[in-house]
C-alpha cells in the first residue's frame, strides 16, 4: 500500500523490458519448472474451455430439440408410515 505511482512504474516497466528481452533471446523458459508450470496453466485453461463449450452445447441442444414440452410426472402426494399404526 505504501507504494507510489512512480515506484509500481519503474517495476511494471523492468518487467516488460525482462519479457521483451527473453522473447528476443528465444527463451521464454529459464528453468523446467517454468515450462511446468505452463504447462498446468495451459492444461487449466483447457480444461475450463472444454467446460464452457459443453456447457454452451447442453444449453443450445435443450433449447433447440425441446421444442415440445415434456409431461411432467406427477408427485406422490404422500406415503402411509405404517410404524405408526397401532
Amino acid at each position: 500500500m505504501g507504494r507510489s505511482a512512480d515506484e509500481l512504474g519503474q517495476e511494471l516497466k523492468a518487467t516488460a523490458e525482462e519479457v521483451l528481452g527473453r522473447l528476443k533471446s528465444h527463451q521464454l523458459f529459464q528453468s523446467e519448472w517454468d515450462i511446468a508450470a505452463f504447462v498446468v496453466f495451459l492444461t487449466f485453461v483447457g480444461t475450463v474451455v472444454v467446460l464452457l463449450l459443453l456447457v454452451v452445447i447442453h444449453c443450445c441442444c435443450c433449447c433447440c430439440c425441446s421444442s415440445s414440452p415434456r409431461p411432467r410426472k406427477e408427485k406422490p402426494q404422500g406415503v402411509d408410515n405404517l410404524a405408526l399404526e397401532p
